[in-house]
């Protein structure tokens, strides 16, 4: 049973990036890129623009309610911080015997593994509209101002090079993220 009667969120809007509500669709865009998410799938939430606020609030909220308002919240907040300062993953590809070689054909959108554990065909990751992709040495860095699109494309890389049937303790090789950005500040790391 519902606690409250009423339940709301805001979030703040910089000076620097526009935002628009559509119904239940948000277009954010600023200085690096736009965005824009449907949240059709909220039902019984209310998202409305107050000049330079957006207000997410729901009546009679019980825990999943107030569980998808606070998804929303961030889901807003990482649109309006990727627009401005952009989302970056770096990856270390890891390997002891077989030096894996990557390359990035950006016109097919996939990155290609080859040389995986001796294997002879190339392993391929896909990689979503939207993100750049930098190799450099053994780092494959990763850049975008989606979120979603960013760690779904790390996701992906370091996928294609799990290793079956085989101890993952001693078989450490593969691309692995290490490193997280916001802009120029380090969100995340290993060690």
């Amino acid at each position: 049973m519902a606690k409250t009667a009423y339940s709301k969120l805001e979030v703040k809007i910089p000076d620097n990036v526009q935002v628009e509500v559509k119904g239940m669709v948000v277009d954010v865009s600023g200085p690096l890129g736009s965005l824009s998410k449907d949240f059709s799938h909220a039902k019984n939430i209310r998202i409305s623009k107050t000049n330079n606020k957006i207000i997410l609030d729901t009546y009679y909220p019980d825990k999943k309610k107030l569980s998808l308002l606070g998804t929303l919240k961030s889901h807003i907040t990482n649109m309006i911080e990727g627009v401005t300062r952009k989302f970056r993953y770096e990856m270390k590809i890891v390997y002891a015997h077989f030096p894996i070689s990557v390359e990035y054909d950006p016109a097919k959108k996939v990155l290609l593994i080859k040389n995986f554990l001796g294997e002879r065909s190339a392993r391929k990751a896909e990689i979503p509209s939207g993100v750049d992709v930098q190799i450099k040495g053994d780092n494959v860095i990763l850049e975008s101002v989606d979120k979603e699109k960013v760690g779904q494309a790390a996701a992906r890389i370091q996928k294609a090079t799990k290793i079956r049937k085989k101890d993952p303790r001693v078989f450490g090789d593969g691309i692995y993220v290490y490193r997280k950005y916001l802009g120029d500040e380090l969100l995340w790391k290993i060690l």
